[in-house]
């Protein structure tokens, strides 16, 4: 008897941990539900069955702990039909438990059947009110089935139909402490429950899905690739952005660089001074301003003297914007000539020459060469 016992425990409680690894919605808040019942109840021998029958009327509350299982406190109270002077015959007070046989056997879908039938025992406290010497209590168990239609979009109310066996285990009849059908009567009610809405934002248990070991390895493996990718691309920018530094820092260099002044002298006398430019420009910097005052020296000097200017552009660009740079930068020296040092523009020729060779170095080759003739 004791491993059937034990067996039944096991296969129950492998049901109960079925049924909460694969619902949510059950905080200790959830799954709690009110109800009114009413009906009668009647002897279940020695009297005529529907003669004595009398009404019953009561309240409930109740709390699903899973699909299958819950547990409710009902309170019933049945009407005095007889002579006695007392309103009601008796009370019976029950904490009940509560099995779903269509989740334990056909599991839980994630929502209400419209139709579930469900198994209800429970133990109570039995009052009967009587006139004279005073009331009498006793000890009740209760067995029962409920009928449940479960109605609405939500699920939110349950109308039931729930006949059951009451037990007066203290009964007048002499075997007591027995479930003695001498000491039993029969209840038939139906009763109407409203569920209260859940952490869900159901009236009911919701169903989540279940992943196996093997998919949430593989999910697992998907995301340290993914990782590791977005590592490798993080040092991909990183060298990246050193090189574009690097880079930078070589630009810098040559903007900055100061291409050294020659001067080239066609007799002991004739100098020839060469004026640098920055990239794409035409206008002279101030370091470069000495190479110019030398011809301009010179030329106040010799009053019979020209110069014959003659701009140069490095290799970069289209060959109408090196023409075009390359005039530019030999009018920018005649300008300063005329305009600084008041040497007359006849004396002056300035011609632009394109992209210049003279120099092995490209950025060398970005400059105005003032040949000086007498």
């Amino acid at each position: 008897m004791k491993k059937s016992i034990i067996l039944l425990g096991l296969i129950l409680g492998g049901f109960t941990a079925n049924a909460q690894s694969v619902v949510e919605g059950t905080k200790l808040a959830d799954n709690w539900s009110v109800e009114v019942n009413a009906g009668a109840i009647t002897p279940l021998t020695h009297s005529a069955f529907f003669k004595n029958m009398r009404p019953a009327f009561g309240v409930g509350i109740s709390k699903k702990l899973t699909p299958i299982f819950g547990l409710g406190l009902q309170g019933m109270s049945y009407i005095n039909t007889t002579s006695s002077k007392t309103a009601l015959d008796a009370t019976d007070v029950s904490l009940l438990g509560k099995v779903n046989l269509m989740n334990l056997f056909s599991s839980y879908s994630g929502e209400p059947r419209l139709f579930e039938m469900e198994a209800v025992t429970g133990i109570g406290w039995l009052h009967y009110y009587e006139n004279g010497a005073g009331d009498q209590n006793s000890w009740s168990t209760r067995f029962g089935l409920n009928f449940n239609f479960n109605l609405g979009e939500s699920k939110a109310w349950t109308l039931g139909i729930k006949p059951a066996i009451v037990y007066d285990m203290q009964g007048s009849h002499p075997i007591k402490n027995h479930f003695n059908a001498n000491n039993a009567a029969f209840e038939l009610t139906a009763g109407l429950a409203y569920h209260f809405k859940t952490s869900n934002g159901s009236h009911h248990f919701a169903t989540v899905k279940a992943y196996n070991q093997a998919e949430i390895d593989g999910l697992t493996s998907s995301i340290n690739t993914l990782r590791a990718e977005v590592n490798n691309k993080d040092g991909e920018i990183n060298h990246a952005n050193q090189r574009i530094n690097s880079l930078q820092e070589e630009l810098e260099a040559c903007r900055t660089k100061v291409v050294p002044v020659e001067t080239v002298v066609k007799t002991s006398r004739v100098p020839e001074s060469i004026v640098t430019f920055r990239q794409g420009k035409s206008s002279i910097d101030a370091s470069q301003l000495p190479n110019v005052e030398r011809v301009a020296s010179y030329m106040k000097k010799y009053a019979d003297s020209k110069v014959i200017i003659k701009g140069y552009a490095s290799p970069e660009g289209s060959v109408e914007v090196n023409a075009r740079i390359a005039a530019a930068r030999a009018e920018a020296v005649k300008t300063i000539l005329v305009n600084k040092y008041k040497i007359s523009s006849s004396r002056i020729t300035a011609e632009g020459q394109g992209v210049g060779d003279m120099f092995t170095e490209p950025d060398w080759n970005r400059v105005s060469i003032c040949t000086i003739e007498d």
